[in-house]
Formats: C-alpha cells, sequence, structure tokens
C-alpha cells in the first residue's frame, strides 16, 4: 500500500505541556503562532519584519505544512520557525500556558452553509485556548473580508473576559505586523473590505 501524501508531514512532539520555544532551535524574545498559515507568506514576511520573534504554524492540511516548513528552512528562517501539520483545536490544549506572544488567525471559516457551522475555527472555546497560552499583554489579531463574520468573532472574543480591545475598540484599520498573507493581498487589490480585529490578553 502507498503511503499518503506528506505523511511524513511535521507533527508536534509528543508530552505535554509544549513550550512553544522549544519547537525552535534559536530562543527568541518573542513566539509567536499562525493559526492556518496556508502557504506561509504571513510568516515568511513577519519573520523578515521582526528579528526578534520566532514562530509557530499549526496547519490542519499535510500538505501546505510540509511545504511552508521546507519553505521557511530554504528562506533561511528554519533555525527560528516550523510549521506543524495539526489541527489547532486539538493542538493548543498541548501548549503550555502563557507561552505566546501573538496569535493571528487570517481569513478563517470558509463555511457558508448552516451545516458546516459545526466545522467552523472560531469558537469560543477555541478563544479560550487562545487565552490560555498567551501571556499577559499578548496580543490576537484576526482578520477576515466578511462583516457578518468579523460581527460574530467580536461577540465571541468579547464573551471571553481575559481579552480587552486594544483601543476604544477591537476593530483596527490596518495591519501592524509588516506582513500580509496572500488572502489580506488579493482583497486588498479588489478593492474588498478587510475587516480587523485586535485584542491584548489581561493580567490574569
Amino acid at each position: 500500500m502507498r503511503p499518503k501524501p506528506y505523511a511524513d508531514a511535521p507533527r508536534l512532539p509528543d508530552g505535554e505541556p509544549l513550550q512553544p520555544g522549544s519547537l525552535v532551535r534559536t530562543p527568541a524574545a518573542r513566539v509567536e503562532l499562525e493559526i492556518g498559515p496556508g502557504r506561509g507568506w504571513f510568516m515568511v514576511e513577519r519573520l523578515q519584519e521582526a528579528a526578534d520573534v520566532a514562530m509557530v504554524g499549526l496547519e490542519i492540511r499535510r500538505k501546505w505544512a510540509a511545504l511552508v516548513d521546507e519553505r521557511l528552512r530554504r528562506r533561511g528562517f528554519g533555525d527560528r520557525a516550523r510549521a506543524f501539520a495539526e489541527d489547532a483545536k486539538l493542538a493548543l490544549p498541548r501548549l503550555a500556558a502563557a507561552s505566546l506572544s501573538a496569535v493571528y488567525v487570517h481569513f478563517p471559516d470558509p463555511w457558508w452553509k448552516k451545516r458546516h457551522h459545526k466545522r467552523l475555527l472560531v469558537t469560543e472555546p477555541l478563544v479560550r485556548e487562545v487565552a490560555r497560552v498567551l501571556r499577559p499583554g499578548g496580543e490576537l489579531f484576526l482578520q477576515t473580508d466578511v462583516a457578518d463574520r468579523s460581527r460574530a468573532y467580536a461577540r465571541i472574543i468579547g464573551a471571553v473576559p481575559a481579552f480587552r480591545p486594544w483601543g476604544d475598540r477591537p476593530q483596527v484599520d490596518e495591519n501592524p505586523y509588516g506582513a500580509r498573507s496572500p488572502r489580506e493581498r488579493r482583497a486588498l487589490a479588489d478593492g474588498l473590505p478587510v475587516y480587523r480585529l485586535r485584542y491584548r490578553r489581561a493580567s490574569p
């Protein structure tokens, strides 16, 4: 029997709690996580922008986890960034509390029919796990190009007391991280609005 394609995609090591900083070779002042990095270009640009940052990506598709991990290595970021073939809903509970400086979620949940709602990524249980793994002062940044989803996400995150809007309100006009996902670039090129939510993890 032939092995499944990309069966050797990187996976998180056994055991828990996992320290995200131990998943990369070079210690960094900040360890950040992208949920669903896709083709990995946000990770690449973020690492280029911030030399003091290490990054971990959790990508549910084995193919893209393998390709992004290799892309990071070939571009010289293999010592401070990794991509793993993992479902974030299952992987986040394995990460140590207060171990991340930022979590990014770009354009999630391309599911429109009611019967697909059980597949949605951004739910209150996931947001509570994000709050647990962020250190006080850590950031949650979420983008979508669907207005209704933006409002739904704001309600979900607003129901988790650990999060506070970055400013007077969670919506921000600009992406402050010096990196863009391909979907964000495409939306901007097509003149579509991008709805951005930015939160800070409050102290316990």
